[in-house]
């Protein structure tokens, strides 16, 4: 398949827009990571004033065939009910996307049953992955296929010069899976990677830890070979988030990243790209331990810390009104040098 190009930002452009933010009438870093948020959301658009962004969510969902292991506290039948749960407006990432102004599209890439509903977007791979332990969670192909999937979502979103895009999952056992790619693609020790994900008990716990080494072992995905990893252990869901982020930061967007699943998700774009860290906002630090670790490791700062740990895309859509605020600090505050102000006035 061929991949989309990513633009290169360059980093000359940086002192441009500091420039512009310490001339704000205010203290020179007063406001904190904001400051920071707004250099990176400027220098995405190519401009020192950024515009108001529109902001979308992508919420894929997928089964998975590890969940036959009991890694998970919920069933895989919990997946379908939740896509149709979402799709009718209940769900807790339909509530955060009405509330701050967000366009919002579930979309099925994996899950084991048909989604009919309306509002779901049909874009299914495979009914399902295999079991890791069994054998590749899918081909090469159907690897292929749901990064695809990600790629032409993206692509029937608005054409606009810059905007937010957020990528968020459901599926059940997904946690698993995440763990999966962050350890075959970090080198991170499984008793790292691996959490509780939905709330399991300690003992389920051991036993998922278990079946995480055991399948690394027995599939030994090479991180050098981005699509054979996604294929060896990955699911439909992690794909078609990480050819989202791909097609967002083609378009210029700022592309936020949910939380510890999407994160496993974004490893897959970033081997494939590596271009498009510059892109990518951490939207929070989840809950799951391996988080910390995988943000340590790529040296990338979240915007909340929140102690989430639901996924659907709920930690991109609360950091989407703070992106906007800092687009607005860069674009609407008053200059010492525009106003009149003396910078002894507030300094």
């Amino acid at each position: 398949m061929q991949l989309p190009t990513v633009p290169f930002l360059d980093p000359a452009r940086k002192p441009e827009i500091q420039a512009h933010l310490d001339d704000l009438t205010k203290p020179q870093g007063s406001l904190g990571r904001l400051e920071s948020l707004a250099l990176q959301m400027a220098w995405i658009s190519g401009s020192t004033r950024p515009m108001d962004p529109e902001a979308f969510i992508l919420t894929f969902a997928g089964d998975h065939g590890i969940a036959r292991q009991g890694v998970s506290a919920f069933p895989p039948e919990v997946t379908p009910q939740m896509v149709a749960n979402i799709a009718a407006g209940g769900a807790a990432i339909s509530v955060l996307c009405r509330a701050n102004r967000i366009g919002h599209r579930v979309v099925d890439v994996g899950v084991a049953v048909p989604c009919p509903w309306p509002g779901v977007g049909q874009r299914n791979v495979v009914r399902g992955t295999a079991d890791p332990l069994d054998g590749p969670a899918m081909t090469r192909a159907q690897a292929e296929a749901c990064l695809q999937a990600g790629l032409d979502e993206v692509a029937g979103l608005p054409t606009l010069p810059f905007a937010l895009l957020g990528l968020g999952e459901m599926g059940i056992a997904n946690s698993a899976v995440a763990a999966l790619l962050v350890s075959a693609f970090t080198g991170i020790d499984p008793a790292v990677s691996v959490g509780s994900g939905t709330g399991i008990k300690p003992r389920t716990l051991q036993h998922k830890l278990e079946v995480i080494r055991l399948a690394l072992e027995r599939r030994r995905p090479d991180p050098a070979d981005p699509v054979g990893v996604l294929a060896a252990v990955g699911g439909c869901e992690f794909g078609a988030m990480a050819g989202a982020m791909l097609g967002g930061a083609a378009r210029g967007w700022a592309v936020i990243v949910d939380g510890y699943i999407a994160g496993a998700a974004a490893l897959v774009a970033l081997a494939l790209e590596p271009r498009i860290r510059d892109f990518l906002v951490w939207s929070h630090r989840s809950a799951e331990p391996g988080a910390r670790r995988l943000l340590e490791v790529l040296e990338m700062e979240p915007v909340l810390d929140l102690r989430l740990r639901l996924g659907e895309g709920t930690g991109a859509a609360l950091a989407v009104p703070i992106l906007r605020s800092a687009c607005a600090i860069a674009r609407e505050m008053a200059t010492f040098s525009g106003a009149g102000v003396h910078k002894t006035a507030i300094l």
